[in-house]
């Protein structure tokens, strides 16, 4: 029973961290991209960076919906399957 759980929470943790590397990996290369610029080009604005960076991720989670629904709508179905195992 307590190994059932165990790998249920082990899942739970792949599943979220599948579904916000998309965003996490566009904020990271993006605020890469925007820092070598403003290294190279000497210019200090502090919303220079968050602009782009907002503008990515939320065009990446767009993109991404899709898929990001039909693996919490599998996990979800794989979780409510599992229920009647858990109460043996």
């Amino acid at each position: 029973m307590e190994a059932k759980l165990i790998a249920l929470g082990i899942e739970t943790f792949k599943v979220a961290l599948i579904l916000a590397l998309p965003g996490l990996l566009t904020g990271m290369f993006i605020g890469l991209a925007v820092s070598i610029f403003q290294a190279t080009t000497q210019i200090n604005e502090m919303t220079l960076s968050f602009i782009p960076k907002i503008i990515g991720v939320v065009v990446v989670i767009i993109l991404t919906m899709p898929w990001m629904l039909n693996t919490i709508i599998d996990f979800a179905t794989n979780i409510f399957n599992m229920m009647p195992t858990f109460l043996e």
